[in-house]
């Protein structure tokens, strides 16, 4: 009988679901809950009233745009899963619940299009020290047979995928499964239990074949099982098992199992084989370094829910945790507990207390924020997950249709960044705008409707202005005087300013070369002043860089000169001294780090130059099989919905990285666009 693995681990349990987009992790989802019995049937997604399929914009996009929790009962045991979403634009929303999760179940198809993202999936569990599970889906629509597809499959795992089942086939349908580990074969019934039948003579020779290779992965790790299969000797199946969860458990294998979720076919062998195979909720303390001796919860996501107010879906690692407990955040803060729910998609079942391995959601910490480690330690723990979320790709500048929406609005993006951490809200000083940033149009687009459609506040939306700035090409000297006369003190400042161009990234420089006291050392600092105040708005309407001003003379009065005088005095300078100077248009470029499939390389060095980009050169991306990074310069204003062109040309899962690299001129028709969008004439 078999050590290795420890025996089977009971207590509740946290599964993710995760896959590439449109894979049936919705689908699954349902199939497990109708059947364990939480739901009286399974609904197809299509439908939109799946337990996933809850908001209004999964419904209308007939895609999961959030994590949905659903616990259950299997076989005496508690289990939570949470359906992540697939979308790249949706990624961050796994972060969070991945951290305290025991397993991933992986749900993929044979189609070679979504290995890419298949990759970025495994990639993230692999960073993550997450044991997972690939369920094959829609096994019945594949063409290639399924060890053809896990050959195909196999680059995007760094740990061998692990045949466990492989289909019965009659007259080319598949009708069933055979499992390898208990040399039986199960006749799939739709939306009910397979019904257990005998291997026929015509898949014997399949099963023997297909059963030896999983021995031989197995018994990579174990050298007993290697004597054995050597020796030509039968394992007992115990050990078999044992060895399928101890691999599971440790990260070194994929077990993978078929089905059609649609149908509910595969989905009990896949509930026994988590019930048995998974780790604990101690392995997952083990993983994150979690303290002994109190309570630890850890944050997976923030809901505001419209009647019930905000709600913190977590995970109790250890220890117990009633109603009213007191909690304390890693910055020494109090968090008081009020009311613990179990969790079915939008639904909540209040319950008095929660223990090790449960996933609830916890009441009105108003000062918890996802990702955040709760403990019941004095002054807290330190956070066991650290959340970084990616740089963001698009954004837009927004507004409320009515002004007395301002305040509504601000309110109401607050409670979306606490459900999303990986939106960003910036205002830019320079245009006024409020920007609001994410990880793609459609990751946008749901926020929007969520504030038009949930907070009712309708909203104007346009492409976040570019940082222009101008510059001149040339020097000139300029006498400016401001005199006003209208009784009593006057106003008089007279100065005279040598204004030259610096070279790119200068920023402004000031001086003087004053003698005599022509003009008083006391108003030099005024005049600086007014030079300052004219540069945030010069002739082409933009701020002005890259310039010097030397102030070499000018004159005052005794009694009508002031500070206000010369600050004029200094602006009329400018505003005629510019003029003759050659003023030019700067945009920003910016240095772009684009990850692609390699596939779609040529496809991405084509579009650059398309949109006035320069290409540095491109490499393979390290430690990435099958993927390169290509490196260019590009124009900001032609990186707006550079991501929406990516992701065409990658089946949706292309990203970059911008950063500010230098400003180039800018002229002809784009300078005379630039000048009209800000409302001047070239």
């Amino acid at each position: 009988m078999g050590t290795r693995a420890g025996g089977r681990r009971t207590g509740p349990k946290c599964i993710a679901i995760v896959g590439p987009f449109a894979s049936g992790k919705t689908t699954l989802l349902e199939a497990i809950l109708a059947r364990t019995g939480a739901i009286p049937r399974q609904s197809p997604v299509s439908s939109g009233s799946t337990v996933s399929d809850h908001s209004p914009e999964a419904r209308a996009h007939a895609m999961s745009v959030e994590a949905t929790f659903a616990t259950t009962d299997f076989m005496g045991e508690q289990i939570t899963f949470v359906d992540c979403p697939g979308s790249i634009e949706f990624a961050f929303e796994a972060e969070p619940v991945l951290a305290a999760c025991d397993l991933a179940v992986v749900v993929a198809e044979a189609d070679e299009k979504k290995i890419p993202a298949l990759q970025l999936i495994m990639r993230k569990l692999d960073d993550l020290a997450i044991p997972r599970i690939l369920f094959l889906n829609k096994v019945d629509k594949a063409i290639a047979g399924v060890r053809e597809t896990l050959k195909m499959l196999q680059p995007a795992s760094s740990v061998p995928l692990l045949l466990r089942q492989i289909p019965v086939r009659k007259d080319g349908i598949v009708i069933g499964s055979i499992d390898l580990a208990l040399e039986r074969a199960y006749i799939y019934r739709e939306y009910a239990e397979s019904q257990v039948a005998e291997i026929t003579n015509d898949d014997k020779a399949r099963e023997l074949e297909a059963r030896f290779s999983m021995l031989e992965t197995l018994a990579d790790h174990d050298d007993h099982l290697m004597e054995q299969l050597l020796e030509e000797i039968e394992p007992p199946k115990d050990a078999i098992f044992d060895d399928l969860s101890a691999d599971l458990r440790a990260g070194a294998v994929t077990p993978v199992l078929i089905g059609t979720a649609e149908k509910g076919n595969g989905v009990l062998r896949l509930l026994k084989a988590i019930r048995h195979d998974a780790p604990d909720v101690e392995a997952t303390r083990k993983r994150l370094g979690v303290p002994d001796g109190q309570t630890v919860v850890q944050v997976m996501k923030t809901i505001h829910t419209a009647h019930g107010g905000k709600l913190s879906v977590s995970r109790v690692l250890s220890g117990q945790l009633a109603d009213a407990a007191e909690l304390f955040l890693s910055n020494g803060d109090t968090a008081k507990v009020s009311g613990i729910y179990r969790m079915l998609g939008k639904d909540q079942i209040k319950q008095a207390s929660a223990k090790a391995g449960d996933t609830v959601a916890l009441g009105k910490l108003d000062n918890v924020k996802t990702g955040q480690t709760l403990s019941s330690a004095k002054g807290g723990i330190r956070p066991l997950v650290m959340l970084e979320p990616p740089q963001p790709v698009f954004a837009f500048a927004l507004r409320p249709k009515e002004r007395k929406d301002e305040v509504k609005m601000s309110a109401a993006i607050q409670r979306l960044a606490e459900e999303d951490p990986s939106l960003s809200l910036r205002h830019n000083q320079d245009s006024a705008e409020t920007v609001l940033s994410g990880h793609g149009e459609m990751h946008l687009r749901v926020v929007r409707e969520r504030l038009e459609g949930k907070n009712q506040i309708p909203i104007e939306g346009h492409a976040p202005a570019v940082p222009y700035r101008e510059t001149i090409r040339k020097g000139a000297q300029q006498r400016g005087r401001h005199k006003k006369q209208s009784g009593g003190h006057g106003q008089f400042g007279d100065v005279v300013i040598e204004i030259k161009p610096l070279p790119r990234g200068s920023g402004f420089q000031f001086s003087d070369t004053i003698t005599g006291g022509v003009v008083p050392k006391t108003y030099i600092q005024s005049v600086e002043t007014g030079i300052r105040d004219y540069l945030k708005t010069g002739p082409l309407g933009f701020p002005v860089v890259d310039v010097a001003v030397n102030l070499s003379d000018g004159s005052y009065h005794a009694v009508d000169s002031s500070d206000m005088a010369f600050q004029m005095a200094a602006k009329l300078a400018m505003k005629e001294g510019m003029a003759a100077c050659s003023p030019v248009l700067l945009e920003p470029i910016m240095k772009v780090e684009i990850v692609t499939p390699s596939d779609a390389t040529s496809k991405i060095i084509a579009l650059i130059p398309q949109r006035r980009g320069q290409i540095l050169g491109y490499d393979a991306r390290p430690d990435w099989p099958g993927w390169d990074v290509v490196e260019a310069t590009m124009p900001q204003a032609e990186i707006g919905d550079l991501i929406i062109e990516l992701r065409s040309a990658t089946a949706g899962v292309a990203s970059y990285k911008a950063g500010f690299d230098h400003m180039a001129e800018l002229t002809g028709r784009l300078a005379d666009e630039a000048m009209n969008a800000n409302g001047k004439a070239a």
